[in-house]
């Protein structure tokens, strides 16, 4: 008889390599400064708030090894725009580095040319042949570069906010421009983190979709609406539960997309050998909901010069097109379906856990915002909408063993009913929600 003795060697803590140890120091030592200069200006709660993100931090970072060196270079490129500006906003036009990369609405831009760039190179991987893979790294690179430039501009916003009044400073989450980048930058890195543990690049092209698109409406907002401009916070969002609801949400939001995408893959794989053209629904749908959007957007057409929408439905006719030709081509060099369920499913896992949290919260701010924990305000009732959708999902996945071809409609679908939750409502409908009209 054999006995198994576990030894330090098999903890968890002695696999930390040298650089975790330095990652955690420079977490807490950033962490803590921040602390000692600024607590003054911050109530408990938010005290506890930036406590909590040093271990949290730090865990992610020990989780999934490559946010360490994602958090220093953003750390490292928000410090450097900062000392640069020296509190004054106008160096923004004067210092080089500010001017074309660092201050918050270049980093911003720098981050929507990026995912379209890595968009375009995951499409090249589909049909490169030989060349795919390579494709592909490229692809992968640029939204790595993608999500840092979007760091940056977010952390720099942050602290140009600041600059602007003692009553203007608010974490970049509060209007529909800020919450854009914040859901472009989500997506992609949940997306870069199934990337990895899936050893596979070809979802890529499906879920850069998704966050281009968001790019094409947050340059769009911005040329109508001169939404990059930071404004005061209404009374109702001048409160610190922000700081938890609205990232919660959005990470919510940006798995359900993501797990949308990726079914959307699944089908495609699915009827890539069908012959009949009426039979091939996922790309005809596509289709109609790409080219959709200019016809939503009908009103603010000539406010946006006229040609952006006209652009758009071409670019989108032209991806639905390639997709149905080259849907043969596109399937090979997918992954497997059980791959693909199992990434839709962990994504949807992901996203209702959050959506739940975010929703617990909402009530709590609302309680404390309104006097009411639930109103039946249109935002928290489609709020309410994603959630049944969502936990009937997984009840379905869970109990009677969900799989395959309708698993993937359904997850389709919800992309729909969370985009109306998330868009539609701020479109169509007003409530007390409404802080990002269009």
């Amino acid at each position: 008889m054999t006995t198994t003795t576990l030894t330090l060697n098999d903890s968890w803590l002695a696999r930390r390599n040298a650089f975790d140890w330095v990652f955690a120091a420079i977490v807490f030592a950033g962490g803590l400064f921040a602390f000692s200069r600024y607590a003054g200006s911050m109530d408990i709660y938010e005290k506890a708030i930036l406590l909590g993100t040093m271990p949290a931090m730090v865990w992610l970072g020990w989780f999934w090894r490559p946010l360490q060196l994602l958090a220093v270079v953003v750390a490292a490129a928000a410090v450097l725009a900062i000392t640069s500006y020296q509190g004054d906003l106008g160096r923004a036009d004067t210092v080089f580095w500010l001017k074309y990369f660092l201050s918050s609405q270049s980093a911003i831009l720098w981050m929507s040319v990026l995912f379209f760039m890595s968009t375009l190179f995951y499409w090249l991987g589909l049909f490169g042949g030989k060349q795919g893979d390579a494709m592909e790294l490229i692809g992968s690179r640029i939204a790595w570069a993608a999500v840092t430039m979007a760091l940056i501009g977010t952390m720099v916003r942050w602290y140009e906010s600041h600059q602007l009044g003692p009553d203007i400073g608010h974490i970049p989450v509060s209007n529909l421009y800020e919450v854009f980048v914040l859901f472009s930058w989500l997506t992609a890195a949940f997306y870069l983190y199934f990337e990895s543990v899936y050893r596979t690049r070809a979802m890529g092209a499906f879920v850069m979709l998704v966050v281009s698109a968001a790019v094409g409406f947050l340059l769009w907002y911005t040329l109508v609406r001169e939404a990059h401009e930071i404004q005061p916070l209404v009374p109702a969002l001048q409160s610190w539960w922000m700081k938890l609801h609205v990232p919660a949400n959005f990470i919510g939001y940006g798995t359900f997309a993501l797990a949308a995408m990726v079914a959307f893959a699944y089908l495609i794989k699915e009827q890539a050998n069908e012959t009949r053209w009426y039979k091939l629904t996922p790309i005809w749908l596509l289709g109609v909901a790409l080219c959709f959007v200019p016809v939503a957007f009908r009103q603010r057409v000539q406010e946006a010069g006229g040609s952006y929408w006209v652009v758009y439905a071409g670019i989108s006719a032209l991806i639905a097109a390639g997709i149905l030709w080259g849907r043969k081509r596109i399937a090979a060099r997918l992954p497997a379906n059980d791959v693909l369920d199992d990434v839709m499913y962990k994504s949807i896992t992901v996203g209702f856990a959050f959506f739940t949290i975010a929703t617990v919260l909402g009530a709590l701010w609302a309680a404390d915002a309104w006097g009411g924990y639930w109103s039946w305000d249109p935002k928290e009732t489609w709020a309410l909408i994603v959630w049944l959708n969502y936990a009937a999902w997984l009840h379905m996945r869970l109990v009677k063993g969900l799989r395959g071809t309708v698993a993937a409609w359904w997850a389709l679908g919800g992309l729909a009913v969370t985009t109306f939750a998330f868009l539609g409502v701020n479109m169509f409908l007003s409530g007390l929600h409404s802080y990002g009209t269009l």
